[in-house]
């Protein structure tokens, strides 16, 4: 079997953010971000196969990751007709028959984690598509076993597409976070270092803990490499936290122990059909091939 897990909260941004004209239920709420998540999930069903499907959201967008940095991403910022959208796209996963996986504490980047490094063993796992663009889930990245999928452009990245987008190996990259940043996440990285200096030396250390202590056991080639040095020393310990926030958890809460239970078994019709009629999206009624009842 191959599994698909899906970053629903991706799908929803780029479906509000897509330039398609609003899409608004009966009542007038604005739910292109739902119709949007619905459409392409119902693709991914019906024209790529998949068989075993789930889905990780970040019900709310702050986590645990919020107390250890104060300029951790949060909700602000994120339109208010997005954020009323994450409770009525759960709703619609569910109705729709794929395993949901609502973050609160976590993030929904641990949970697609965590069900990667779950069955990434499994005898009976063939392949897990992570299906995200996202950098933090290059990490998860095993061989041509564990690969990233972004959809929108038709892209698969295994660990040699890593190496060579990012300049490390997929476990590397929390500590590349660490030193360049990750503005999407709110964390700025350390002064000096840039993209080409990290993968310089993390492709040849792998870890921080692993750059010597003297610039001159280094032997890479970087520019300005005593002041990285200089500069790594003296913040070291916002080097370890930054690699802290960017380094996906393995014990995120989700339930299922055998990757059997993602096996998608059809809409629930009378759900799905009130749903549909909800959202003003009769067009989307008649689009699972597939019916649980």
């Amino acid at each position: 079997m191959e599994l698909h897990l899906v970053d629903a909260t991706y799908e929803l941004f780029r479906a509000y953010y897509s330039p398609r004209p609003p899409v608004r239920a009966p009542d007038g709420r604005d739910v292109g971000a739902v119709t949007g998540l619905l459409y392409t999930l119902l693709t991914l069903l019906r024209d790529e196969g998949a068989t075993h499907v789930g889905c990780a959201t970040d019900h709310v967008i702050r986590s645990f990751r919020n107390g250890l940095y104060d300029g951790y991403k949060t909700e602000a910022g994120v339109p208010r007709e997005l954020l009323a959208q994450f409770p009525l796209a759960e709703r619609a996963m569910e109705a729709l028959g794929v395993v949901v996986w609502p973050m609160v504490e976590f993030e929904a980047d641990d949970a697609l984690a965590t069900a990667a490094a779950r069955w990434l063993d499994r005898p009976a796992v063939e392949r897990i598509w992570i299906c995200t663009p996202d950098k933090d889930l290059a990490q998860c990245v095993s061989g041509e076993r564990v690969v990233l999928r972004d959809r929108r452009r038709g892209l698969t990245i295994d660990d040699k597409a890593v190496r060579a987008k990012w300049g490390v190996a997929p476990e590397s990259i929390p500590d590349y976070l660490g030193l360049v940043g990750d503005a999407a996440d709110g964390f700025p990285g350390l002064p000096g270092w840039g993209a080409r200096s990290a993968a310089a030396v993390l492709a040849r250390f792998t870890h921080l803990e692993a750059i010597p202590a003297s610039v001159g056991d280094w032997h890479v080639d970087v520019r300005s490499a005593a002041a990285l040095n200089a500069t790594l020393r003296a913040r070291w310990e916002e080097a370890l936290l930054y690699r802290q926030l960017a380094r996906l958890r393995l014990d995120a809460p989700v339930p299922q122990t055998d990757p059997e239970e993602l096996r998608w078994r059809g809409a629930r019709r009378d759900a799905f059909t009130a749903l549909c009629e909800e959202l003003g999206a009769r067009g989307l009624a008649q689009r699972p091939q597939l019916w649980r009842d």
